[in-house]
């Protein structure tokens, strides 16, 4: 049961980081739960730096915000090496 939310969840923030990133015509419903899942992964590591209590075992506010700017961090870094920029 717990992949199935992750899917969902990770679907739900990667889709909300990608309208952020204005990349959601160019994305669909599998890149956006790829997006989600490894920003969890990269906000969970950002949340350890800098001391937020963050972790992918526990579903908590603090672990959605830093999963949604984990995504968001990741599609600056693919913003980059496709134009050169980010948005």
């Amino acid at each position: 049961m717990g992949w199935i939310i992750a899917i969902i969840v990770g679907g739900i923030i990667g889709w909300l980081a990608s309208l952020v990133m204005n990349r959601d015509a160019s994305m669909g419903i599998f890149w956006n739960i790829v997006v989600g899942i490894i920003g969890s992964f990269i906000g969970s590591f950002i949340g350890t730096l800098i001391g937020v209590g963050a972790t992918l075992t526990s579903f908590s506010l603090p672990g959605l915000l830093m999963s949604f700017l984990g995504a968001v961090v990741l599609l600056a870094i693919v913003n980059m090496v496709q134009r050169g920029r980010v948005r």
